[in-house]
């Protein structure tokens, strides 16, 4: 390294370096972006000079920034405080609570002006976990916004709730036509009672005023600050393209990506941001997908090491309105099957085979939404059809959400060396609800020998990559060691690696990112609180008191 004096060195912590033998230092030093030392303290003050900044970690842990890859950073924004309420727990406990953060939104909303929300959970709200039959209704937010159209959106983004006012806008009364389903609720009477959900909600969405470039960029804004104060330095934002032109408001556009680009030049972009390409949606055809992915014009960036393209997201099968299939075992021949277009479940799987196909003949990465064993054969033959005929052993394709696999879909996926991607936030989330199936969250893919990687699929749950780990440690055979134990440690090892180093084997980029080695960018992150010694129901309240992307601070709560 340069013989200049470090802009930034730590001190008197723990450096969890996450490298090849997960090495724990307690000093580092930063210059000119990347890491320049590690070790102890005297080893890392030979690189301090006038200008240097020496933070003291006070016995907190310095780790790699964080790298959530899967996370939906424009809905995301788009979900949070200023441009949305916030109706996630524990803030919103009730029905009635969510009616008064509604009367309170109506005093700075002018009249006939959209309140929008996000972030309520059936099982969280008193009056309907006290009685199951007990849903929302339009009449729960009539009475305290009658004149301002109002949607809340559930925590998962499967269900909406409107008042009257928002069901006139969207052209839905007791004539409108159920849609196959049917997610369109009404009471006894006919009437639509304003909860509707996965379909039914379209019309609701589509009657929303459109995303601006500016709403565009101040959604990607708010979700970057929030994720700078977790500690996340890189996310993959997981679809982008036309088939996400009327998915969450056209947060999926293609514009969206414009707008990264232009945050970026404008030097806004304060994460680094990969991309994977949604040419058609769900139900799109193989057709469809190649001929809009061949036409797909990428955007110059003037940094690939902050915004790069570099793959698609293909839907093979998944959950439908009633939850994810049954794993294999369970799942009969030409049971759940892949969801694109097609009159059978043959020609379902021959079309996602050609969309494999074409895209790893293409060069791009693929990321694969499939749930079961079942689904999951499909893929991993299309994978391994699609490489002898293209052989690239660097691909580095998975699948995700990786739910409701067996162990021998785990085997199947080792053997054709892809990777899973998981969502453990969404399980720490789910904890304890009885709807939550076992084998919903697969905590032990690593140990069958799939590169893991973790998501939060924000906003369908906030991206806490702390509960994230909390919920690895508790899971699964060998949880619940002693913090600070050998057994506690490793699993907090493969835990946290999936955030980090493997994170960044997904984004082809371990080689300068995603552990806090040498030469290495200095992407960081600062927990208040010991990380290797503390207990797992403890992770979720360590804070994050510092953040830096590439040298650059974007988060600082170590120099008040």
């Amino acid at each position: 390294m340069s013989a200049a004096s470090a802009d930034l060195v730590f001190v008197n912590g723990s450096v969890l370096t996450v490298d090849p033998v997960f090495t724990v230092a307690s000093a580092l030093a930063v210059t000119g972006g990347l890491v320049s030392a590690v070790g102890d303290r005297a080893q890392v003050m030979a690189q301090a000079g006038p200008g240097t900044r020496v933070i003291d970690l006070r016995g907190g842990t310095l780790l790699p920034g964080i790298n959530d890859t899967h996370l939906h950073a424009c809905s995301f924004g788009l979900t949070r405080p200023p441009l949305a309420l916030d109706l996630a727990g524990p803030a919103v406990r009730s029905l009635a609570d969510a009616a008064e953060a509604v009367r309170t939104a109506t005093l700075r909303t002018p009249a006939g002006g959209w309140i929008t929300g996000h972030g309520w959970d059936l099982s969280r709200l008193r009056e309907c976990a006290a009685d199951p039959a007990r849903l929302p209704t339009r009449y729960d937010l009539d009475p305290v916004a009658p004149g301002h159209p109002v949607v809340l959106f559930s925590g998962c983004g499967r269900a909406a709730w409107a008042n009257s006012a928002a069901l006139r806008r969207a052209g839905i009364d007791r004539n409108t036509p159920a849609p196959p389903g049917s997610g369109l609720l009404t009471d006894e009477a006919g009437e639509p009672t304003g909860l509707l959900r996965d379909d039914a909600r379209a019309a609701v969405e589509r009657a929303l005023p459109p995303l601006t470039p500016r709403l565009r960029a101040d959604a990607i804004r708010a979700a970057l600050g929030t994720l700078a104060r977790l500690g996340i330095t890189s996310f993959t934002e997981p679809a982008l393209g036309p088939g996400g032109d009327t998915l969450m408001r056209g947060a999926l556009a293609t514009a969206t990506l414009d707008t990264y680009r232009r945050l970026l030049v404008d030097g806004e972009l304060t994460a680094r941001v990969s991309v994977l390409l949604l040419p058609a949606g769900r139900a799109g055809t193989a057709a469809e997908f190649i001929r809009i992915l061949d036409g797909t014009e990428l955007p110059r960036t003037p940094d690939f090491r902050r915004l790069d393209v570099i793959g698609v997201n293909i839907f093979a099968g998944g959950d439908g309105p009633d939850g994810p299939p049954p794993a294999h075992e369970r799942c009969p021949a030409g049971g759940p099957g892949p969801l694109p277009a097609g009159a059978t479940g043959a020609e379902r799987a021959a079309g996602v085979a050609e969309m494999i196909r074409h895209a790893h003949a293409a060069g791009y990465q693929a990321a694969v939404h499939v749930t079961g064993d079942h689904d999951l054969d499909t893929v991993v033959d299309a994978f391994a059809a699609a490489d002898a005929a293209h052989s690239r052993p660097e691909a580095r394709h998975y699948v995700l959400p990786g739910d409701r696999l067996t162990a021998r879909g785990l085997k199947r996926l080792a053997e054709a060396g892809l990777g899973i991607g998981l969502n453990p936030t969404a399980a720490w989330t789910a904890a304890g609800r009885q709807e939550v199936a076992p084998g919903w969250f697969c905590p032990d893919a690593g140990d069958a020998g799939v590169t893991v990687i973790s998501g939060s699929d924000a906003p369908a749950a906030f991206p806490d990559w702390r509960q994230g780990l909390a919920a690895m440690l508790r899971c699964g055979p060998g949880a619940g060691g002693r913090p600070g134990g050998p057994e506690h440690r490793d699993r907090l090892e493969a835990a946290l690696r999936t955030y980090t180093t493997d994170a960044a084997w997904q984004d082809f980029a371990e080689d300068w990112k995603g552990s806090l080695e040498v030469g290495k960018a200095a992407d960081l992150c600062v927990l208040g609180g010991d990380l290797l010694g503390a207990d797992p129901d403890r992770i979720t309240g360590l804070p994050v008191l510092f953040t830096a992307v590439g040298g650059a601070v974007v988060h600082d709560e170590l120099s008040v």
